[in-house]
């Protein structure tokens, strides 16, 4: 019965985001999940240096040997990228029993996790720019989905503290967004609660005229024969790969589209992650083909 249930509830989110582009999955994370990934975020702030600044955002993360410290100025964000790297609890939710079936319903199983961030948004911080996730794309409007990305919210949502704002059905307007932009409806929704949506709608994130912060996370996805925005076979370890469950190997990469786009002579990435070296590595050096050596070394 539970099952039947989950389906019926998948299959409303999904209709709801092809009729309106968005749908709110309420209770994706308990009380005490919240307060558990709040707890953690808050923590990473702290303690990771800033690798990005300017008069928007701040980004931590680990910073590259040699790395100049960038100059912070005021700014309306906070965000902690590439949460994989950061602790075993993130791993959780891209793979989400509740989120990641209404993605697939939307893209299709063969999707990726493009990105995983944290989304803190401070008080004071103004109103983004109305815009659509997928403007980077040169397709004519309407599309097929592109990106399907999720906003969990790690506070209550609500219009004053800027909870996102979205423009019912424009994912199927032919236009970008552009001035004179239009309000958009706030999406107030609890603590734990997701915003999931299609990456052609039009929204912004509203204003924060609270005096509290507004703390989300985020996890986007991307149709799989798209690039990602990060790049997660180069920047995760594979030692670290290794021990993700198989579905978020096959979500950041390690799995083929269609069966074959990705592959490695003819077998999906995954197949290679036991070992720390290039596949190709050992007969690379016997032929000679790399700098420094010679044929039948």
């Amino acid at each position: 019965m539970r099952t039947a249930e989950r389906v019926t509830d998948t299959e409303r989110h999904v209709a709801e985001i092809t009729e309106r582009g968005y749908t709110v999955v309420h209770g994706v994370l308990a009380q005490e999940e919240v307060e558990e990934f709040l707890g953690d975020t808050q923590r990473l702030q702290r303690e990771l240096p800033t690798v990005i600044a300017n008069s928007t955002t701040v980004v931590k993360g680990f910073r590259r040997k040699g790395q100049a410290v960038p100059e912070v100025v005021d700014h309306d964000w906070v965000r902690i990228d590439n949460l994989l790297l950061h602790g075993e609890r993130y791993e959780r939710l891209p793979v989400h029993p509740r989120l990641l079936p209404v993605v697939e319903g939307v893209l299709g199983r063969d999707c990726l996790l493009s990105w995983c961030m944290t989304s803190n948004q401070l008080p004071g911080a103004v109103a983004q720019r109305m815009h659509c996730d997928d403007e980077m794309y040169p397709l004519p409007r309407p599309h097929q989905p592109l990106l399907c990305n999720a906003l969990i919210a790690l506070c209550d949502f609500t219009d004053e503290n800027g909870g996102t704002r979205v423009v019912p059905g424009s994912h199927r307007w032919r236009e970008m967004p552009a001035a004179p932009y239009p309000d958009g409806e706030p999406i107030e929704m609890p603590a734990g609660s997701a915003l999931v949506w299609n990456g052609a709608l039009w929204h912004t994130a509203g204003a924060n005229r609270s005096s509290q912060e507004r703390p989300a996370l985020t996890v986007n996805f991307c149709a799989g024969f798209l690039r990602q925005q990060v790049n997660q076979q180069l920047s995760i370890p594979r030692a670290l790969v290794r021990r993700f469950h198989p579905r978020l190997q096959e979500l950041i990469g390690y799995g083929l589209f269609a069966k074959k786009m990705g592959r490695i002579d003819w077998r999906p990435p995954g197949a290679y992650l036991d070992s720390e070296e290039h596949p190709f590595l050992e007969m690379l050096r016997a032929s000679g083909r790399l700098p420094g050596t010679a044929a039948g070394e």
